[in-house]
């Protein structure tokens, strides 16, 4: 009867130790590099400071002086989507607790499942814990709850209770698009601060400062169609300006609105034009070439022509019934009714509107 020997480790092939043991198994994983080429340059760009913050001077400084003097209140800070309010709050939180930021402050957003059980545990938790300053200017942490107007209203009641429990160790910061979604309760144990879009001046500033941090090749007339289509909303005018990019090495208008699918503004000359001058078969017939031609959407066009109405001398009641029935348009055409049917009603209220400015200039 033969005995087997006890293998020992040295009989184990040194090569299978190191591709079994000191090698990580990476079958079917490709390890990514991050490359900060690829960061969207809404984050790449955002404001870090709140020297940084493009606009807004007086609610920036009203909040530092606050903040400085340790006298941060609840917040509620409210206005369209794009006009600094989360960069504002996330400035806060860096200037008040340094190297401790991630450990002080919990951040929802839209994305995160916040009914009446979120409140309940991981944000009354959060609140309840003792904080650490270690080092940082305010002993309190901060709870940043974006876009809240979209919170229910039940989880929105349970959040005053916690709220009025926790003021002494926790600061709350609320952020949303439309206040009126917020009930009374929260708002009056807030400071409200409302965020207005954007003023074209910074704008401007702020695209020329990544333009020139990007070395892009924008004329003039590239950087005022940006500023003229982002409507005051810094995070559209960097996200038409980084896809534009991608599109064209130059960013003339002409490539701005093409990028976007908005009508250029000699095209809206030329359909004002026929829709003014035209037969109601020639202007039905212009329009629907070139918005076949061009890819554009009745909506964008009639919100432009609505534009160009502002602009061009009638008479007041006049332009009160015409602007009333495009505004009708744009709201049938919000809830998907044909666009055929739309472009015959649009034609025939600028028909009625031509009728009405002959019988104005013969009195």
């Amino acid at each position: 009867m033969t005995t087997e020997e006890p293998i020992s480790l040295m009989d184990i092939d040194e090569d299978d130790i190191k591709n079994h043991i000191l090698k990580p198994n990476n079958k079917g994983k490709n390890v990514v590099v991050p490359d900060t080429k690829a960061i969207p340059w809404v984050e790449k760009y955002r404001p870090q400071s709140l020297d940084d913050v493009a606009a807004h001077r007086d609610i920036v400084d009203t909040i530092d002086r606050l903040t400085s003097e340790n006298r941060l209140p609840h917040l509620l800070l409210y206005g369209p989507p794009g006009t600094g309010k989360t960069s504002t709050i996330l400035a806060v939180a860096r200037k008040l607790y340094g190297a401790q930021y991630h450990n002080m402050i919990l951040e929802l957003n839209a994305s995160d499942d916040r009914g009446i059980d979120v409140v309940r545990q991981q944000i009354q938790d959060f609140a309840s814990t003792q904080s650490f300053s270690f080092g940082a200017k305010l002993p309190v942490k901060l709870v940043l709850l974006d876009e809240a107007d979209a919170m229910t209203k039940d989880a929105q009641f349970a959040l005053r209770r916690v709220i009025e429990k926790y003021t002494k160790s926790t600061r709350f910061a609320l952020i949303c698009n439309q206040v009126n979604k917020i009930i009374p309760a929260l708002q009056s144990r807030c400071t409200r601060f409302r965020f207005a879009p954007l003023e074209p001046i910074h704008v401007s500033e702020r695209l020329k400062h990544v333009i020139k941090a990007e070395g892009l090749d924008v004329p003039e007339s590239g950087l005022a169609a940006l500023v003229r289509l982002s409507n005051g909303d810094m995070r559209k005018a960097l996200n038409i300006l980084q896809s534009t990019h991608m599109a064209s090495q130059q960013i003339t208008e002409e490539v701005v609105y093409l990028c976007t699918g908005n009508p250029l503004p000699k095209d809206i000359e030329q359909i004002s034009f026929w829709l003014l001058n035209e037969s109601f078969a020639d202007s039905f017939k212009g329009i629907s070439e070139i918005k076949t031609r061009k890819g554009l959407a009745l909506i964008d066009i009639v919100r432009e022509v609505t534009m160009f109405v502002f602009k061009i001398k009638m008479p007041s009641e006049v332009r009160v019934r015409l602007i009333d029935d495009l505004a009708n348009i744009e709201y049938r055409l919000s809830f998907g009714c044909n666009d055929k049917l739309q472009l015959g009603s649009l034609i025939s209220t600028f028909t009625r509107a031509r009728t009405a400015l002959v019988a104005a200039a013969a009195r």
